[in-house]
């Protein structure tokens, strides 16, 4: 029998492709408009304009990733099981106190968004008077109090569509703000509320959403349930810990680069990075309905102690994610220019194009192998990541110092690369063995 065939009739394969379709068909359609969304940005504002825009938005989602914890991997991880062994009031239990962490934790993102406000225009974004934008994004955190919780909790209870129906519906309320923007003033704004009012769509909306989910699952007083005691939450804190200290790194070394490259460059080079990144970030279309899927069936196999249908899974949804990551390649080289050009409207944009390559191989390696880490999660390994993560993260910024006021964007995107393929493939690595 041959790949495709076994992939056509693997029923835990269909499961997950089934679950992760609505996803995929509503993540397209966002990323489209999304991609709209940028153009037009970038027609408004410029590469200055749009690079400064992409630091305010990215520094308030290190701060909150600095400070908050994976709720959506500890509910998969831990929620996931308690539904799978029909322990309803645990799985309550556990929701409850990852939705009220979630919510503290969100306030004081937000307070230290305020705090740190005037050194981030004065230090990455080298801007004077921007101050308050920092601020008035900032808001985008208390709109996104349950955001982690409420994406595990429609995971674990196979709703995951409807994240991509909220994602589809943000997107079409920003994109209409950004449109505005060409018969409004102040357009910088402008573009910054369309970017806010996404945020707060998707965070309320998963909320809500989630919250109806759990009624019917766990019943509606479900939120009455109590908290577990410290002694029965010693492996939670342990996972939920562990978790954000690999967030933390993960941010800081992985998705903060726009930051880093203004702190070494300019926000006019801030912008021409973005542009290069938000293309390549159409791998994440197929890539990210997928993840979702896959994680809460990777975690139900190792609860079963399923290993041998766990090793042919893993090695199922590999080839899928391989195959389709060679066709986008074959995209970026022979029409990465020409799509450059076509969404930022600017010729000058083509020196995008070598970091647009690099920052490719980088993300096909890691959309191609991105079970690596819920898997070590799974399997109860959380420590493993973050020692992995952190090594390879302080090789990259020593060298960014080094490379990235030389050798500019390109260094940033080589460098970035550097960091997936090592840190995903030592995981990988890692995982495999222990399955073995």
């Amino acid at each position: 029998m041959s790949l495709l065939d076994r992939l056509k009739h693997d029923p835990l394969l269909g499961r997950v492709l089934r679950s992760s379709a609505h996803l995929f068909t509503s993540n397209t359609i966002s990323l489209g408009l999304s991609v709209v969304m940028g153009a037009l940005a970038i027609r408004l504002l410029g590469a200055d304009g749009l690079g400064l825009i992409t630091v305010v938005m990215g520094f308030a989602s290190t701060v909150n990733s600095i400070l908050s914890f994976r709720m959506s991997e500890l509910v998969v991880r831990y929620g996931g099981e308690y539904l799978e062994k029909d322990e309803k009031q645990k799985a309550a239990a556990l929701i409850k106190a990852a939705a009220l962490t979630e919510t503290a934790v969100s306030l004081l993102a937000f307070v230290a968004v305020l705090i740190l406000a005037g050194w981030a225009a004065r230090t990455i974004a080298k801007t004077p008077d921007t101050e308050l934008l920092f601020i008035v994004f900032g808001l985008g955190l208390l709109a996104n109090f349950n955001t982690e919780t409420s994406t595990g909790i429609l995971q674990v209870t196979g709703k995951i569509r409807y994240q991509g129906t909220i994602n589809l519906i943000q997107s079409i309320v920003s994109l209409g703000i950004v449109a505005a923007g060409f018969f409004l003033p102040n357009t910088l704004w402008v573009v910054l509320s369309a970017y806010l009012a996404g945020k707060v769509i998707l965070g309320l909306g998963l909320f809500f959403t989630a919250q109806r989910e759990l009624a019917q699952r766990l019943g509606a007083d479900w939120w009455h349930a109590p908290l577990p005691s410290f002694v029965q939450s010693r492996d939670l804190i342990r996972f939920a810990v562990s978790s954000n200290i690999s967030a933390t790194i993960i941010k800081v070394f992985r998705e903060s680069e726009p930051l880093w490259v203004g702190y070494f460059l300019s926000t006019e080079a801030v912008g021409y990075y973005k542009a290069a990144y938000a293309l390549v970030s159409f791998l994440s279309v197929p890539a990210d309905p997928l993840i979702a899927a896959t994680y809460p069936e990777i975690n139900r196999l190792i609860v079963q102690k399923a290993w041998a249908p766990l090793r042919s899974f893993l090695r199922k949804v590999t080839a899928l994610s391989f195959a389709v990551n060679a066709a986008a390649a074959l995209g970026f080289v022979f029409l990465g220019q020409f799509a450059l050009v076509l969404y930022t409207g600017h010729q000058e944009f083509v020196a995008a194009y070598p970091t647009l390559l690099a920052l490719f191989v980088g993300l096909a390696f890691n959309y191609t192998l991105f079970w690596n880490r819920p898997l070590l999660l799974s399997l109860g390994l959380p420590e493993f990541p973050i020692w992995t993560t952190l090594i390879v993260g302080l090789i990259k910024v020593a060298l960014a110092f080094w490379l990235i006021p030389r050798y500019g964007i390109l260094a940033a995107g080589a460098l970035l690369s550097f960091y997936y393929i090592t840190s995903v493939g030592v995981m990988a690595l890692r995982g495999i063995k222990e399955i073995r």
